[in-house]
């Protein structure tokens, strides 16, 4: 590549970074190419080819989503191999929701300095998202901007579209009182909620790096970087074999926000908190910043990452067919008359 100009530079920006940060990340993108991507990177545009076998109404989902400000942990931890993941995995997990199959991602990485080994560190997460919930990498950007972003920061977002067939979208109306509620485990807090989650550990005052007993022996810092679950396979996997009323993802907004998206009016989801795998994390923020009980649960996961609703009949197949997966999968609730969305008792 010839392209140079000194007078950019002298702005700011490397355009020769930017083509080496390219290289770089090419063996990532590598990974993730399935049947159905066509040309390579650095066209103009990421193509994809639909193979709709034994799709008879095809309809595209598409989802998108940014890391948050989870990414000021990993700046001053200097670790940005799985933040991508977590990008992914926030935009794959809500179409999941719709019942659809991610086809493709993209991603945008906005940062005041181009490093290149950073950036392609960076998107060796998003490659590994991507390759956790097959959906290939076909494009992306990555744009310089000296004066808005500092130096050694970075804003990461993308998105992705996945594939229904129209007669196999889930309807929150499929729903009915008498429904199970699965849990599927959360990884830890994910990607939501880092606001108050920096205010609580004091995030670049205090030091969260030492081992942290009620964690295990890992750090507060290595715990909060665990990246989000990615559920598409397993989920997958469950709708082929078993009918499913709806499915909710628990991002911003926990249990208060997200599980009625998937409840019609008239049904409230009953949940039981003893039954709930509560991860240490959770207790320790709820204990380091005197949080009460019901912001926990209108703010974090509380170690659910995604919920299945079930017929009460199908609620034992269903768990098997998890457990097949490698999912820890359990009954947390049930369906029920009602106008409240969730109560939790």
């Amino acid at each position: 590549m010839s392209s140079h100009s000194e007078s950019y530079a002298a702005a700011g920006v490397d355009v020769t970074a930017g083509y080496r940060a390219v290289e770089l990340m090419k063996q990532h993108i590598a990974r993730t190419m399935v049947p159905g991507v066509l040309g390579s990177v650095g066209g103009f545009g990421g193509m994809f080819e639909l193979d709709l076998t034994g799709i008879n109404k095809p309809v595209l989902v598409s989802g998108t989503d940014g890391v948050g400000t989870k990414l000021k942990l990993a700046f001053l931890q200097d670790k940005h191999d799985t933040v991508g993941i977590d990008c992914v995995a926030m935009c794959v997990n809500d179409v999941l929701c719709c019942g659809a199959k991610p086809l493709f991602f993209l991603d945008y990485i906005a940062c005041g300095k181009n490093y290149p080994e950073r950036i392609a560190s960076i998107v060796s997460g998003v490659a590994e998202g991507c390759y956790q919930s097959g959906a290939a990498l076909i494009g992306g950007e990555t744009a310089e901007m000296p004066g808005f972003y500092p130096v050694d920061e970075y804003d990461l977002a993308g998105f992705t579209v996945g594939v229904v067939d129209k007669d196999k979208i889930l309807d929150k109306n499929n729903v009915q009182p008498g429904d199970v509620i699965i849990a599927l485990p959360s990884s830890g807090v994910h990607s939501n909620g880092f606001s108050l989650v920096r205010k609580v550990f004091k995030v670049g005052e205090a030091d969260l790096s030492q081992p942290c007993d009620k964690l295990g022996g890992k750090s507060i810092a290595e715990t909060l970087l665990t990246p989000t679950r990615i559920y598409v396979k397993p989920i997958l996997a469950l709708l082929d074999a078993v009918e499913v009323s709806a499915l909710a993802h628990i991002t911003g907004g926990g249990f208060y926000e997200n599980i009625p998206r998937c409840l019609p009016d008239g049904c409230t989801a009953k949940i039981d908190k003893a039954a709930l795998k509560i991860l240490p994390i959770s207790d320790l923020i709820m204990e380091a910043g005197n949080i009460p009980e019901r912001d926990m649960f209108n703010t974090f996961n509380m170690g659910v990452g995604m919920i299945a609703v079930v017929r009460a009949d199908k609620a034992e197949a269903a768990l098997a067919v998890l457990k097949e997966q490698g999912e820890d999968a359990y009954i947390i609730g049930e369906v029920v008359a009602g106008e409240e969305g969730v109560v939790i008792c």
